[in-house]
């Protein structure tokens, strides 16, 4: 329904862009910022500190996520998802580049567990996400979907032989140099003088 109400609008595709650009710049910074301070604790010697979120463990409803390690509450786990599911309607993403820094920073879950978790979610928010586009919007290229989905799966099993040698914050730094670069891909086509700034839905 916001995907709808923001085409009418005629601007979805600059808002989708600008949304990613404010996103990935912020995400894509602190997550490099915080990866390239932990690999230099590390060569230093200097024992990483682990991540305390108070205001996490000070929610009702807690629960223990027994692969995680954590005894948090069922809250932030909801919230974090219900961003990713307007997030995942609204930009098309699903979750990627928000879930896995989350994950991460606010839930306070190890990176070897996040990688999978993250995954697994993607399946069902963007499997119905996929569905709501194509019955409402009419929006999903099946054939291009289906090579996406066939080079997909060969780079997962390439990245997940890769991810095995790495380490937690290496991964963590390439990943925020891959959202990096993607932000400022997406600005540098925000800079240059568009061939038609509205886009037009119908009569």
């Amino acid at each position: 329904m916001l995907f709808n109400l923001l085409l009418r609008r005629g601007q979805i595709d600059l808002l989708v862009k600008l949304c990613y650009v404010v996103f990935l710049g912020s995400v894509g910074g602190l997550m490099l910022w915080e990866s390239l301070r932990a690999s230099w604790r590390a060569r230093q010697g200097i024992p990483a500190r682990r991540r305390r979120h108070l205001w996490v463990h000070a929610l009702p409803f807690k629960t223990r996520f027994r692969v995680s390690g954590l005894y948090i509450s069922v809250i932030p786990p909801l919230g974090v998802g219900l961003m990713v599911g307007v997030l995942s309607a609204v930009m098309g993403v699903g979750g990627g580049f928000i879930m896995v820094p989350a994950m991460i920073y606010l839930l306070g879950m190890p990176t070897r567990v996040v990688v999978g978790t993250s995954t697994f979610q993607i399946i069902f928010v963007t499997a119905f996400t996929t569905f709501l586009h194509a019955v409402t919007n009419g929006t999903v290229d099946i054939l291009l979907a289906l090579m996406l989905i066939a080079g997909g799966v060969v780079g997962a099993q390439l990245g997940a032989s890769l991810g095995t040698g790495l380490k937690p914050e290496r991964l963590r730094i390439l990943l925020a140099l891959l959202v990096l670069a993607v932000c400022l891909q997406l600005m540098f086509t925000l800079l240059l003088p568009p061939a038609d700034p509205f886009t037009v839905t119908g009569p």
